[in-house]
């Protein structure tokens, strides 16, 4: 029986890391926080500092700027410097006490009625949408007035108790999502009491939104309080920016031109906004790691497709091509390198691989998860997204008239946005992971079929486009009366055979399976792959199917690329790669699949785990996990070469002689391993 802290030490372990020691690294939030540092030094020390009685009258009136009063004077000949710095204390402390109050009062009714439902939530769901649809500004203005000259504290606690309801609804909204996470669940079952799961697994996850809101409220608190002393309304006795604003526009300062009277006031407000809105962005950085590439990486509609210090690698023997150039290639990936752009520096996604796939050809890609594998996949079809950057290589796509005549070929990363137009979806598809993700959930199965072709075929006539989606969804064994279905009324397999027919709405010649069976039964599975296959026998496609399920890939590949932390380590004919694997990574990730029919086997688990891209061994990425190593695997990363025949070995070409390739050491020792075939055999005593 598993014990209480047992669990715990799992809900512990898988537990979103925070990211505290980010903020303080970023450039937004150290500027931001300077910022507001210098306004609350000088809102405790400004009255002391302030070089006159703010109030204190005298002979020159509406004097600018001069070195005796910095700032200038007012009508009546007071030091506006002095105002400004002795008004600095009231509007930042109203600002962050609204803040305060505010905050703690959405994260009180926000969490709570998030995270307990049902009549708890009704009732504060109900207060709070009371407080949003009241306007809060006439609001705010109404109950000072009635109350009269008040203290600045009962200003920011009129401010905040008017103003909590959207942060509230955004907490809710959260924790309501948060709470049903396998963590929270985990906590539940390991016997944590309500407050210390809020306290611990949610609350901290909520982080950047209350900071967020925090800041929000700070800002709304001084300028509602500047507002409101602007009016002539709460401590009417005691100096603030809005003060200062008050007395000048009651003096004709905009219409006389003393400048110098109200632009000070207002320059303090435009500088406590920047700071808090720099915090702000940074925080968002920190919470969301791609919004740090955007200016350096730029999105799939925009970017170029690699960087401006691209790499182009000078390919000698041990970057050769994979397969001969005879005119029958359709995508050719040379040296591709990506990296993932964090603050500590690039990972290296994916490390000079090097693969050409060829006309009518099923080619299989398969690694473990973080092996490079989807990430090839973006960065082939330029979806790649920041913070992810192509540093290296080059992909090429050799296409055809519609008469077959070959044409000149594209260099997919550096295509001109009309090209790369082209080449997404009529030259080559993608079907994603997740179909659901993928399929607009308020949309019908026509209209997202049809939306695609009238996207690339604009003047297709609307029967010859109907026509057109029931053909697709016959193609892939749908019949076309669901044409008018919405997603959630599809089955799982039917939905990623809509992603398919998708994905051949335009005959591209190639087709990208990222996962395409993910999250499916293996029922579903079967089916998928079978249309897979007869889509093969029938269209005139190339297909790179990616997945972590070596198995499935011995089904229905022509050729197999087995990647590991991001590197190409074994090609061949996938016939070689089942009876007779030469990677030790490649032999190991077939015999921990288990065998459905005949005799069972020793499934033979891969020690440790894949590394981490900040520190990737040196030499042979496996070699801290593969049984062959030795000291030169530790020194040496092996390059990816091509094998020779040798007498009395089977070939090592596939049928259409492309030489296979392999990255090991110790490749030749592999071929005195025993066969995998005699282990499947191997029979188990019961």
């Amino acid at each position: 029986m598993t014990s209480t802290a047992e669990i715990t030490k799992v809900v512990t372990s898988t537990r979103p890391r925070r990211k505290k020691r980010h903020w303080l690294r970023s450039r937004k939030v150290l500027i931001g926080a300077s910022i507001l540092a210098v306004f609350a030094v000088i809102a405790i020390i400004g009255p002391w500092i302030a070089p006159y009685d703010p109030s204190a009258t005298g002979p020159d009136v509406l004097m600018p700027p001069s070195a005796q009063h910095l700032l200038g004077t007012t009508a009546l000949g007071e030091d506006v410097l002095s105002q400004v710095l002795a008004g600095t204390r009231l509007s930042i402390e109203v600002g962050f006490l609204a803040a305060l109050i505010s905050e703690t009062v959405a994260i009180l009714v926000g969490i709570t009625s998030g995270y307990l439902g049902g009549s708890a939530d009704e009732v504060l769901s109900l207060g709070t949408n009371i407080f949003l649809v009241i306007p809060v500004l006439p609001l705010q203005i109404l109950i000072i007035a009635y109350l009269g000259n008040v203290s600045w504290v009962v200003t920011a606690a009129v401010i905040a108790l008017t103003a909590w309801s959207h942060g509230a609804r955004k907490l809710r909204a959260q924790t309501m999502s948060i709470r049903k996470r396998d963590y929270v669940e985990a906590a539940r079952a390991a016997g944590e009491p309500a407050w210390r799961i809020v306290w611990f697994e949610i609350l901290p996850n909520e982080t950047a939104i209350i900071a967020t809101g925090f800041l929000f409220s700070v800002l709304s608190g001084i300028v509602v309080q500047t507002g409101l002393a602007f009016l002539g309304l709460g401590d009417v006795a005691s100096w603030s920016w809005g003060s200062v604003l008050r007395w000048s526009e009651s003096s004709n300062a905009f219409l006389t031109g003393a400048w110098w009277w109200y632009v000070p006031p207002g320059i303090c407000l435009a500088l406590v906004g920047m700071g808090l809105a720099l915090i702000n962005l940074g925080i968002d950085e920190v919470v969301n790691p791609r919004l740090r590439g955007v200016g350096r990486v730029k999105t799939a509609r925009e970017r170029t497709g690699f960087s401006r210090r691209l790499i182009q690698l000078d390919h000698d023997a041990e970057h050769a091509a994979t397969t001969p150039d005879d005119g029958n290639s359709v995508l050719e990936i040379t040296g591709l390198r990506v990296d993932y752009q964090t603050a500590h520096g690039g990972l290296p996604a994916v490390r000079g691989v090097d693969l050409t796939l060829r006309r009518g050809e099923v080619l299989g890609i398969a690694g473990e998860s973080g092996s490079g594998k989807s990430t090839l996949a973006f960065a082939v079809t330029r979806l790649l997204r920041a913070p992810g950057e192509v540093v290296g290589g080059s992909v090429k796509y050799f296409g055809r008239a519609k008469d077959g005549t070959p044409v000149p070929p594209l260099d997919v990363l550096s295509a001109s946005q009309a090209q790369l137009r082209r080449y997404r979806w009529e030259e080559t598809a993608v079907v994603f992971q997740a179909a659901m993700n993928s399929l607009n959930p308020v949309l019908t199965v026509r209209t997202q079929l049809e939306d695609t072709i009238r996207a690339h075929r604009p003047t297709m006539a609307a029967a010859d486009r109907e026509d057109r989606v029931g053909e697709l969804l016959e193609l892939v064994g749908i019949d076309r009366s669901r044409l008018g279905s919405y997603p959630h009324q599809l089955s799982g397999g039917q939905r990623q055979r809509v992603m398919i027919a998708m994905a051949l709405a335009l005959d591209p010649a190639v087709v990208i399976m990222d996962e395409p069976t993910t999250s499916l039964d293996v029922v579903v599975q079967r089916d998928i792959i079978r249309c897979i296959m007869d889509l093969r026998t029938r269209l005139d496609s190339s297909f790179i199917f990616i997945t972590h399920d070596l198995s499935l890939l011995l089904e229905i590949a022509d050729r197999i690329a087995v990647m590991y932390a991001g590197e190409l380590v074994e090609l061949g004919d996938a016939a070689q790669i089942q009876h007779q694997p030469r990677h030790p990574y490649t032999r190991r990730l077939l015999l921990s699949f288990p065998v459905l029919r005949g005799p069972r086997r020793k499934l033979a688990a891969i020690d440790g785990a894949a590394p981490n891209l900040r520190s990737i061994p040196t030499g042979c990425a496996f070699h801290t996990r593969c049984p062959l190593a030795t000291d030169i695997c530790a020194q040496q990363d092996p390059p990816l070469l091509a094998l020779v025949d040798q007498p009395g070995q089977d070939t090592t070409h596939n049928a259409t002689g492309d030489p296979r390739r392999v990255a090991c050491h110790h490749v030749d020792e592999t071929l005195q391993l025993r066969p995998v075939d005699a282990l499947i055999q191997e029979e188990l005593p019961r």
